[in-house]
């Protein structure tokens, strides 16, 4: 959890940078987690983050401070991320209908850190769920949101979103047997 003094946030909305610099620095890990769990293309995890950090040092002047600042700030990640994904979404739409037989290159997985394997586990079982699945997991368990709140986000009717972390936990739990069930066959 990311833990932000007042007076720090203050300092920010009176524009002195060493303290703009700071809360960055504190932030962008979270941001940058938050993002690569929501989106499934590596190359784009970088952009948003960034475009996810200055729309939270832009919007710091409506933060009221009646929540955690942390909660807030997801709500920025959260919206700037799915915004992003509708443009690209968008875009692939345009791009398939131009070019049929053209698909999207895939990135090589580099070995991660042994300190992250289980991470990366888990973003490649999310990535074999619908966008739609994996956006309401992401919502509900990585940041935190209910589901009215996801239905309101996402604008889709509260049963949809119920339906889609109901179907998105049991497709996850399934690819996660799975996988267990092969690795233990496997030497």
């Amino acid at each position: 959890m990311v833990h932000v003094e007042e007076p720090r946030l203050r300092a920010v909305m009176e524009g002195r940078r060493e303290d703009a610099e700071a809360l960055v620095a504190q932030l962008l890990p979270r941001v940058r987690n938050l993002v690569r769990y929501s989106v499934r293309a590596d190359s784009d995890v970088d952009d948003i983050t960034q475009d996810a950090l200055i729309a939270i040092l832009r919007g710091l002047p409506s933060y009221r401070g009646e929540g955690a600042f942390a909660s807030w700030a997801d709500r920025v990640v959260g919206r700037v991320t799915f915004a992003a994904s509708k443009r690209a979404r968008v875009e692939r739409t345009r791009l398939k209908q131009d070019e049929e037989d053209e698909s999207a290159p895939v990135l090589a997985d580099d070995a991660p850190p042994e300190d992250c394997i289980l991470r990366r586990r888990m973003e490649k079982l999310l990535d074999k769920l619908s966008e739609e699945q994996r956006r309401a997991l992401v919502l509900h368990h990585v940041m935190g949101m209910s589901v009215p709140e996801m239905a309101e986000e996402l604008e889709v009717p509260f049963e949809t979103v119920r339906s889609r972390l109901r179907l998105g936990k049991a497709h996850l739990r399934e690819l996660l047997f799975r996988q267990v069930g092969h690795e233990q066959v496997l030497p």
